[in-house]
Formats: structure tokens, C-alpha cells, sequence
């Protein structure tokens, strides 16, 4: 899918209009920072956005799937759904374009939020009378995510482990799903029908909750090989699929589906260059230069790759 002329409505000088629109699927977790980016993108092109929320297995299936909804954006949480289930079939390429870390969500009035820190996390939400909840992880990452974060602390990294095997069972047997994606659940969290929530760190730039910071052996945000190889030590099964622990990598494309290719990849490349700064301060780390696999960089249109590069891997990702 390369770069072309605009295959949506306008003049005949090939201005768009204000009656083209473009579709964006996209992970709960980045609906702060596209709210953000609409309003910078839709500053400078005369172009309506129509975005959809859902949690990024959920957003790849609704392409994937039938009925095979068109979306001019597809931007997930974890970028390998996009490589391992929307190529071939239902795209040419992605690009990897930020990376965010697991966290806990709490507030003021969350139980024994007073004693919740680094060093105390896991004791107080192993505990019988504190309401701990994860997104469904059959459609979120952020589930599957939640539950890697658990079991990783009884296993040791370089010798240590945060915790025994019997806590990391009481972590997950405490651990409800009473929503399916994070941001209904940052919503149950705030009604205070939640002690404390799973989710990322962005979070807690962009609502109004607190957040602990987590080790890094548990928080899926190492970006060496001996994190890597840490993380891949947990899997979980989840709607048929089984999901390896791995660096946190979100993921978009332009699905073939597109109504709209070109205004899709126009979102992109923004997103890439000057909306970088948007997402770095709603809470996620822009990767200074998105990466785009190397096998499928012809079919990269050219807005973005002049906002990306070629690469084999990133770290230790395979792309």
C-alpha cells in the first residue's frame, strides 16, 4: 500500500473537504492522547475524525472478523496483534511508535491507599478486603498484560523475586474482570466500585487517579534482552490465543480495508512527527524514531516513512 492521490472526496484541485471523513480504531488506553492529536490534526486539515475505543484485540477483530469493518487507522496497544493477526490478509504494514509501562491505579480513597508504594503493592492487593480489578484479557491487553505482571514477580530476575509463588496465586485469585477494556475500568475506579485498577502508566497523565510505579521486572517496560527473555518466561491463554510476555510496543497501521488509505496515512505521520510531543506528554514514551519491519517497508506509504525507519527488530523485538 504505497503513497497516491487522495481516494476520498474534493475540489477538483484535490483539497479535501469537510465531508471527507477518516475512521480511527484505536486501544482505550490511547483515547486521551487521539483526543489530543484530533484536535492538532483536525487544525490543519479540513478533515472529520470519527473514533471508535475498544480494547486492541477487539479493534484488530472488528477488521479481521466479518463483518470486516473499514477503518482508515488501526493503533493497538501491543503491535504483534497487528503483525501475527492482521498481516497478510488485512494489511501491508506497521509501524511501532511508543511504549508505555504496566501500573495500578488507585485514589485517595482507594483501601490502605495510605500504605500503597513500591514496596507494598502486592501485600495490600493480595489482601481479602480490597476490590482489584483487570480488563478481560480475551479483548484487551491490558488484561493479559495485568496477569503477566502478577505471576512475574514470583519468578526471579537475576536472583531476586519480588515475591513467592503463594502470593502471585492470591494476587490473580483477587483479581476481578469487571470490565473489558481499562478505560471502563479507570471509570469503575473512579465511581469507587474498584480499590485499585491494573493499568498503565499514561494513565495517570491523563485522568485523575494516582499511580505507583512498579519494578521493572514486572512492569513490561525493560527494553533489553535480559528483560526480554524475562518477560517471555509468562504466558496467558486467553480467548483461544496464547499471549507471551514482552516489552509494552503499541502499533498502527493503515488496515487494507481502508475507505480512505491516504487520510489514514496522513493521521499516521502526523501521529509520527508533530503529534510525538502530544503523546510523550499524555503519559507514553514516543519512540524518537517509529519503526517499521524491514520486509514490508516498500508497501509503507511516504508520509510515513519519512517519519520512520527501516528495521529488522526493535531491541529485543522481532518486527
Amino acid at each position: 500500500m504505497g503513497a497516491g492521490t487522495a481516494d476520498v472526496g474534493g475540489d477538483a484541485t484535490g483539497t479535501r473537504t469537510a465531508a471527507d471523513a477518516l475512521t480511527v480504531f484505536h486501544a482505550g488506553s490511547l483515547t486521551a492522547a487521539f483526543a489530543d492529536l484530533e484536535a492538532g490534526y483536525t487544525a490543519s486539515h479540513n478533515v472529520t475524525v470519527a473514533q471508535e475505543s475498544a480494547g486492541s484485540v477487539r479493534s484488530t477483530k472488528k477488521v479481521t472478523q466479518p463483518p470486516h469493518r473499514a477503518a482508515d487507522v488501526l493503533a493497538v496497544a501491543d503491535f504483534r496483534l497487528l503483525r501475527d493477526g492482521l498481516l497478510p490478509d488485512y494489511g501491508d504494514w506497521y509501524a511501532v511508535f511508543a511504549t508505555n509501562a504496566m501500573t495500578v491505579a488507585y485514589t485517595e480513597k482507594s483501601a490502605y491507599s495510605e500504605e500503597f508504594g513500591p514496596e507494598t503493592w502486592w501485600d495490600i492487593l493480595a489482601r481479602d478486603d480490597v476490590a482489584v480489578g483487570h480488563s478481560d484479557p480475551a479483548v484487551d491487553p491490558n488484561g493479559y498484560r495485568a496477569i503477566m505482571s502478577m505471576d512475574l514477580g514470583a519468578i526471579p530476575f537475576e536472583g531476586e523475586a519480588l515475591y513467592d509463588e503463594a502470593t502471585a496465586s492470591a494476587l490473580t485469585e483477587n483479581a476481578t474482570i469487571p470490565a473489558s477494556d481499562e478505560v471502563d475500568l479507570i471509570g469503575q475506579l473512579q465511581a469507587g466500585k474498584l480499590d485499585y485498577a491494573w493499568s498503565y502508566r499514561s494513565f495517570g497523565a491523563t485522568h485523575d487517579v494516582e499511580t505507583v510505579d512498579l519494578q521493572t521486572a514486572v512492569d513490561l517496560s525493560g527494553s533489553t534482552s535480559a528483560y526480554a527473555d524475562h518477560y517471555a518466561e509468562v504466558t496467558v491463554e486467553a480467548g483461544g490465543t496464547t499471549y507471551t510476555g514482552a516489552p509494552i510496543a503499541y502499533g498502527v497501521t493503515v488496515p487494507s480495508t481502508a475507505a480512505h488509505p491516504d487520510a489514514g496515512a496522513s493521521w499516521i505521520a502526523y501521529m509520527l512527527s508533530d503529534g510525538a510531543a502530544t503523546l510523550d506528554a499524555d503519559g507514553f514514551a514516543a519512540l524518537d524514531t517509529a519503526a517499521v519491519p524491514a520486509a514490508h517497508a516498500d508497501a509503507v506509504p511516504e508520509p510515513v516513512m519519512a517519519a520512520a525507519e527501516a528495521q529488522s527488530s526493535l531491541g529485543p523485538l522481532s518486527l
